[in-house]
């Protein structure tokens, strides 16, 4: 990167544990921000002990945990005991903002909630994550994604009306939630550059998850159509979704008459434009099934493959249906640097970088994930601990 990154200079507190606190936190973290994971003495961060290879979680290392903790730095605090409390407070006037993602009313309960911090520090920006806000009759509700996934829609229109409900295929409402979080926190830093005074935000991961589901849940805000599991069909449109080729799977898109007429050409069924089934917009959603049987029978001439070059070539948007290792190995993604490499003491550690690059550059973590209290001692010294007191603080497993 030839120019700073735009959160340089900021520093944060990472109070979470597991996906979505984290995913946030890394976010920040890719931006330039220095985050501070704060982690239960001994246990640290359940993610530690999560992921396919059993030994990496046995060294608190494990993928789950690599994935989204690149970067940062992991102090030890148990926040019940009165010193780690002031140990917080401490880093609290030392940083810019703070993220937690316990259930709505636990850093109240250890006096350690954003109406006490933000005395310590008045331009703090305070993040809470939580399953489904600060308050209302779900807030005392544990956040498990699966559960907001189900309490949100997401699983009733996943799949089609044989095997839905479903739910996504990885943690999308802590994935979201964390997003929503992250893009919160930039957006009230910037507030506090143009007022000098904090906030406290409260992000649900089940409103986070809604916003995203827009069109589906205007569908029966303005329309009174009430979603429905279509599989992998496009609501919006027909052709539009999942056909079986020769060989394997492609996803095609044709949801323009132009791009209809085009498909039917390369397919070699000029006749399917004059059909009266499917000679309109309408009309090929009404017979959605009828006309997926009739492209069917034309993509079993080729492969996914090899469908998917013609496609593209006369304008019709296409893709095959790829595994994660597919992607990930494929010279697109491997050419734009999408995964980071990173030495770490155990070994190299590959992870994802954001979703969006710079001009001037590719956000990539600045170091490998910590090991479990790696800067505790640092950051006690730097905040005038002598080592006789650090020393005390380990012996009584506050740090």
């Amino acid at each position: 990167m030839s120019a700073p990154l735009p959160l340089a200079g900021v520093r944060v507190l990472d109070l979470t544990n597991v996906l979505a606190g984290p995913f946030c936190t890394y976010q920040l973290a890719l931006m330039g921000a220095e985050v501070i994971k704060i982690e239960q003495p001994v246990r640290g961060d359940l993610a530690r002990r999560l992921g396919a290879d059993p030994e990496a979680a046995k060294r608190g290392m494990g993928a789950s945990f690599v994935a989204v903790n690149g970067g940062k730095q992991s102090v030890t605090l148990d926040l019940k005991h009165p010193e780690g409390k002031e140990v917080l407070k401490r880093l609290v006037a030392e940083a810019d903002v703070l993220v937690e993602n316990f259930r709505p009313g636990v850093m109240d309960r250890l006096a350690l909630g954003y109406d006490r911090l933000s005395q310590v520090k008045p331009s703090l920006v305070y993040c809470a994550i939580s399953g489904f806000g600060k308050d209302g009759p779900f807030a005392e509700r544990p956040a498990y994604d699966q559960i907001v996934q189900g309490a949100a829609g997401v699983m009733s229109i996943t799949g089609d009306a044989d095997s839905a409900p479903l739910r996504v295929g990885y943690p999308v409402s802590d994935t979201v939630g964390g997003l929503t979080a992250a893009f919160a926190v930039a957006s009230a830093l910037f507030g506090v550059r143009q007022t000098g005074v904090g906030r406290f935000l409260d992000v649900s991961m089940l409103e986070a998850t809604l916003a995203t589901m827009g069109w589906v849940v205007s569908n029966y805000l303005n329309a009174g159509v009430t979603p429905t599991p279509m599989g992998n069909a496009n609501f919006t449109a027909a052709p539009s979704g999942t056909f079986r080729t020769g060989e394997g799977l492609i996803n095609i898109a044709a949801n323009e008459d132009k791009q209809y007429a085009a498909l039917c050409d390369v397919v070699g069924r000029p006749d399917l434009k004059s059909d009266d089934r499917f000679v309109d917009r309408h009309a090929r959603k009404v017979h959605r099934a009828a006309l997926t049987v009739e492209l069917e029978a034309a993509l079993a001439a080729r492969g996914a493959a090899e469908w998917e070059d013609l496609l593209i070539r006369a304008g019709v948007p296409a893709g095959q249906v790829l595994t994660v290792p597919e992607i990930i190995e494929h010279p697109h993604v491997r050419g734009r640097g999408f995964v980071a490499e990173m030495d770490a003491p155990e070994g190299m550690q590959r992870v994802t970088r954001c979703g969006f690059r710079f001009g001037d550059g590719n956000p990539v973590p600045s170091g490998p994930a910590p090991a479990l209290s790696a800067q505790t001692d640092a950051w006690l010294a730097r905040l005038g601990y002598g080592e006789d007191d650090i020393r005390r603080l380990r012996e009584a497993n506050v740090v």
